[in-house]
């Protein structure tokens, strides 16, 4: 049975923070864009208070989740939650994500108030407002035991990050986020560093679809502009001028008719 809150009840988040496992939802703006479910392992996620969720995004090879937040007028995400071991459940927290890039002052300050241990190839840290909360029974998800978190991500860019110590420059994580993270497959841009970093040091992006499918150029989707506005008030005035003197027109060829508070009107 499908329960709703505005908040995350006290009784959810003691559930929440013991799960191995979630996954974060995403899309663009445009219709054309694609959707995009992100699984997330590890206990590198908590709950600040009852409408705010976070969690620590580790680099991965793509960053849907990090383009569609930081898409003007979008920000939209679904954090799921479900058991695999007692009693069935599903959870999703509805709300608007925030994304903090490592190397800005919000992830510093972030990390430094609540304690968070960063791991190497910490990308940012992504808090959601929720601003719904829904828990449903889960009864068709099946039962699976766990086993342990599997540690090749973090070796991989521990051992990424001794080599840049070490000296080599080709291994820093900023040229792996210009060449993986700066774009998303839509052509969102993505990590702010990574686009930086490709300008200076000339770094091409990974060209991520292929087919007759793949995208070409993102199709943004601005909503109600000021520009947008404008160009309508000035048609309508354009169109309003027009339909006036084509009636007045008419109105000269009429016999009898009294033009005089008409011009006046007008003017």
């Amino acid at each position: 049975m499908a329960v709703f809150y505005e908040v995350i009840p006290k009784s959810l988040i003691e559930w929440i923070l013991q799960q191995k496992v979630f996954w974060v939802a995403t899309a663009p703006l445009s219709n054309s864009g694609h959707v995009n479910v992100s699984p997330k392992g590890g206990q590198y996620f908590g709950i600040i208070d009852e409408k705010t969720f976070w969690y620590m995004d580790l680099t991965g090879s793509g960053n849907e989740t990090i383009s569609h937040l930081l898409e003007p007028h979008n920000g939209r995400m679904t954090v799921l939650f479900n058991a695999f071991e007692g009693p069935p459940k599903i959870v999703r927290l509805w709300g608007h994500g925030m994304v903090l890039e490592n190397g800005t002052r919000k992830f510093s300050e972030f990390v430094e108030a609540h304690n968070i241990q960063t791991l190497p190839g910490t990308r940012s840290i992504i808090v959601e407002d929720i601003h719904q909360v829904g828990s449903s029974c889960g009864f068709s998800v099946p039962f699976y035991d766990f086993k342990d978190f599997r540690p090749t991500l973090n070796d991989f860019f521990a051992n990424k990050e001794k080599k840049f110590k070490d000296g080599k420059a080709e291994e820093s994580m900023d040229r792996y986020w210009a060449y993986k993270n700066s774009w998303s497959i839509d052509g969102l841009p993505g990590m702010r560093r990574g686009l930086e970093a490709g300008k200076r040091e000339g770094v091409v992006p990974l060209k991520k679809m292929v087919g007759p499918f793949a995208s070409t150029q993102y199709h943004y989707v601005h909503g109600f502009t000021t520009t947008y506005m404008f160009c309508v008030a000035i048609l309508s005035f354009i169109i309003g001028m027009v339909s006036s003197v084509a009636c007045l027109e008419v109105m000269k060829r009429s016999d009898g008719l009294d033009l005089v508070p008409i011009r006046a009107l007008m003017s």
